[in-house]
């Protein structure tokens, strides 16, 4: 038991940073021509996130999603609540184009279409990701700096 306990923070940054890479892979991907090639790399780096981005915020929800910042300001609970809701809005939308993606079996016809949704999910995810920072961020600096 005490072993999955302390294997859990290292699973969560190898997570964590196969995430980062493969945004990466996916931003590279995008500049990249249109062809079969390309396409063939951009559903496998969808694939690859959509099973990375659920265990991801499995393992950071462990015990309830951001519990620990609702614990010590029961009154963001909304904020929480709006971050929960994007994080389910930006998984659905991301299962979504690799759907899009997997019925039309080329990029004709959707080439601009599908990189310019990608952009911009890619722009979201990475938001998203920082203001959960900051607001975790803010709660323990708040906690601290009430102790002065």
């Amino acid at each position: 038991m005490a072993r999955t306990l302390n294997s859990t923070p290292e699973r969560l940054a190898q997570c964590a940073a196969f995430e980062y890479i493969l945004l990466g892979d996916l931003r590279d991907l995008l500049e990249e021509p249109r062809d079969a090639t390309t396409y063939r790399w951009l559903v496998a780096v969808l694939d690859a996130l959509i099973d990375t981005v659920p265990k991801d915020f499995a393992m950071r929800s462990m015990g309830g999603y951001l519990e620990e910042v609702i614990e010590r300001f029961p009154n963001w609970y909304d904020q929480v609540k709006a971050l929960l809701d994007e994080q389910r809005a930006l998984f659905d939308k991301l299962r979504l184009m690799r759907q899009s993606l997997k019925s039309n079996e080329s990029f004709d016809g959707l080439a601009e279409d599908v990189s310019s949704s990608l952009r911009e999910w890619m722009n979201r995810f990475i938001a998203h990701q920082r203001h959960e920072r900051r607001l975790v961020m803010a709660a323990f600096t708040m906690e601290c700096g009430a102790g002065d």
